[in-house]
């Protein structure tokens, strides 16, 4: 038997996999820090499959909870009070962030560490447009805002925020070959080729990296709120960034890669879930991948020529992730029907890489 939510430990310690939030403990920690009382509801918030967002209600409030998802976890993997020490430090700059407003790292309260954050009014977009971006010039302003927002995260001076030591800022991306090439070995249940070719080509072709910046590290459409587009005067923008689990210091252009790999549009076969994810960009009006990027390089000064190297390695990088879920799903730990769709979409995802990487520099 599971549960993802109860009301007290009681009731948790009948379950066979513990559950996701205990009510009673939860609410006394909120009441206890002054964010809302009286009787909890809780639901989940969007279509994450890593870390674990809930919308919380109580008289009075509406807050938004992030926690690690069920053990076992991968060895560094879902560090959500690591996450909180960022969104905090990036709140004074120009960062499209939500305000964390308190975190937890007592694990009695409901099974993990949690941050509790400012809920954001807007949409999410995922599988289709919403009615206020039912005009091209909307759609294609949100694509533009999408970049726009990630240059203003790597313009953010990261040592005067107090992130000295969040990250390392040289040897990156020898660091996340190194790192993702490991979890592979953690994480993997069955050979795939085409990865395999693809973690060489990475290692033989690795670029020199710029100067350091704040990395989100799944910097996507899905993972953003858009708000506005009610009328002239209102146009669409982005308000908000999520979903930092896998932020640090580093290069960049890993980012760029990343929302370039996972954008899709007019022509694109369905490779692989990320592309799933994403599929909603396809739709008139949205930015082609050829204009982000040359968005980003007009708009943050830095060349773009390497491009297919980090849009391989973004791909890489989300089958070895991805991987992780799978072998959750096999464990039994998780039931999340998404994880399903990895039998094929890892190899998919794997197969997708190596044909960037053949096609780089041409």
């Amino acid at each position: 038997m599971s549960s993802a939510i109860v009301d007290t430990h009681a009731e948790a310690a009948a379950l066979g996999l513990p559950p996701l939030l205990i009510r009673e403990p939860l609410a006394a920690f909120l009441d206890a820090h002054g964010l809302g009382s009286g009787p909890l509801h809780a639901e989940p918030v969007g279509e994450g499959h890593s870390n674990v967002t809930y919308l919380i209600r109580l008289d009075g409030a509406e807050l938004v909870l992030r926690r690690p998802p069920r053990p076992p976890l991968p060895p560094s993997a879902h560090d959500v009070l690591r996450e909180a020490q960022l969104l905090r430090a990036v709140e004074p700059t120009a960062a499209r962030t939500p305000r964390v407003l308190a975190t937890c790292a007592d694990e009695t309260v409901i099974g993990a560490p949690f941050y509790v954050m400012e809920k954001v009014e807007g949409e999410v977009l995922m599988h289709a447009v919403p009615p206020v971006l039912d005009a091209e010039e909307e759609r294609r302003r949100v694509g533009e805002q999408l970049v726009d927002a990630l240059v203003e995260v790597h313009a953010v001076d990261w040592r005067e925020c107090g992130l000295t030591g969040y990250g390392k800022p040289t040897g990156y991306l020898e660091r996340q070959l190194r790192r993702f090439a490991g979890l592979w070995e953690h994480n993997k249940t069955r050979e795939v080729e085409a990865l395999d070719r693809v973690t060489r080509w990475l290692a033989a072709h690795v670029p020199q990296s710029g100067p350091a910046t704040i990395v989100h590290g799944d910097y996507r459409l899905g993972n953003v709120m858009v708000a506005g587009a009610r009328d002239a005067r209102d146009p669409a923008r982005i308000v908000a960034i999520f979903d930092w689990e896998l932020a640090t210091i580093g290069d960049p252009l890993a980012d760029v890669g990343y929302l370039a790999a996972t954008w899709a549009q007019p022509g694109d076969e369905e490779v692989g879930t990320v592309f799933a994810l994403g599929a909603v960009t396809s739709e008139p009006g949205f930015p082609l991948r050829g204009e982000l990027i040359a968005r980003y390089e007009e708009r943050s000064g830095r060349s773009m020529g390497d491009v297919d190297w980090y849009q391989a390695l973004a791909l890489w990088k989300a089958a070895v992730f991805l991987e992780g879920s799978y072998r959750r799903l096999l464990a039994g730990t998780t039931d999340d029907p998404f994880f399903a769709l990895l039998d094929t979409g890892v190899p998919k995802l794997a197969e997708r890489a190596w044909e960037l990487a053949r096609g780089a520099g041409r």
